[in-house]
């Protein structure tokens, strides 16, 4: 069988965009499974705060959905290992992955490969310099990371600490590091015209007021998340937990939430434009139109090469 000149479709873009939707059509035609690359919908009992849309995916097997426990934080190096290791996965039983989201640092450390490593606080090696002075340790940093090129690290002590340490984990890590897997993506980008995204953006949220998103976030409290840490959450558990705590009536809470939906899809946007400009090729298909089917000619297309 000839190889494919791929072994990865993405689709990204802005919230509301459809990507779930695409690309479990795109899994379905390709027989892929998806992959979320989304900050939040990795937490479980998120459903409606997040958008999972769930009932979407059908037969279509899904990954990195529903793997947190809400009140805990997961992070760009966490999604970087377990996108990985989904991909080997999903190549070792011949099917074709695809990573679907709009979270971009996912998505870029991703297919940039970022070299990230997990170092966590080191007491023994801290209990050795617990005597050095500000500029000593500073001395250290400088010797072990010559390149230092944020200065803010050397302005605090325990900046100052916790750079030393990332400095000695990322010497550890060299060598200990597995390969990054061979990606030959194909990155596809759905687009909308601002003020019909709006519209969708709007739109959905009803959708999601209607089935009970303010219910949701009250239970997320209930059992035992607090406000403090919903708020670390993002825009919809944000606000609506100030709403809950009688900090905004309904109708505010409604209007600053569709205004600041808005406002984090063009942040989006920009992000997606900044990673084409860092070389990440991107092809970009028109909501409007046969997204679908513009998404399947450059797949077949590439299949003829």
């Amino acid at each position: 069988m000839k190889e494919k000149s791929y072994n990865l479709i993405v689709i990204l873009g802005a919230t509301a965009g459809g990507k779930t939707s695409l690309a479990v059509r795109a899994a379905r035609r390709f027989g892929g499974e998806i992959i979320s690359a989304d900050s939040r919908q990795v937490y479980r009992g998120m459903d409606l705060g997040t958008g999972k849309d769930l009932n979407e995916y059908g037969e279509i097997p899904f990954h990195l959905i529903n793997i947190a426990d809400p009140g805990t934080e997961y992070n760009v190096f966490q999604f970087q290992r377990d996108c990985f290791t989904a991909l080997e996965d999903i190549w070792q039983r011949d099917r074709l992955p695809l990573i679907c989201g709009g979270t971009g640092m996912y998505l870029d450390a991703v297919l940039r490969g970022y070299r990230l490593i997990e170092v966590p606080e080191n007491r023994q090696f801290r209990s050795t310099i617990v005597d050095l002075s500000d500029e000593e340790l500073e001395r250290k940093l400088l010797q072990l990371s010559p390149e230092q090129h944020n200065r803010t690290n050397l302005d605090q002590r325990e900046r100052i600490i916790r750079a030393l340490e990332i400095a000695l984990g990322e010497q550890t890590a060299e060598a200990q590091q597995k390969p990054m897997p061979t990606l030959n993506p194909l990155v596809f980008g759905l687009k909308w015209p601002r003020d019909i995204l709006r519209q969708r953006i709007a739109l959905r949220l009803q959708q999601r007021f209607d089935e009970g998103m303010i219910d949701e976030v009250q239970q997320i409290y209930n059992s035992g998340v607090s406000w403090e840490k919903l708020e670390f959450y993002g825009l919809e558990y944000r606000l609506i937990a100030q709403h809950l705590q009688g900090q905004l009536n309904r109708n505010d809470m409604v209007q600053k939430l569709r205004s600041a939906i808005g406002q984090f899809a063009k942040r989006q946007e920009t992000f997606f434009r900044r990673m084409e400009k860092r070389g990440v090729e991107i092809h970009w298909l028109d909501g409007r139109c046969d997204a679908f089917g513009e998404l399947c000619g450059v797949v077949e297309q590439k299949d003829k090469i």
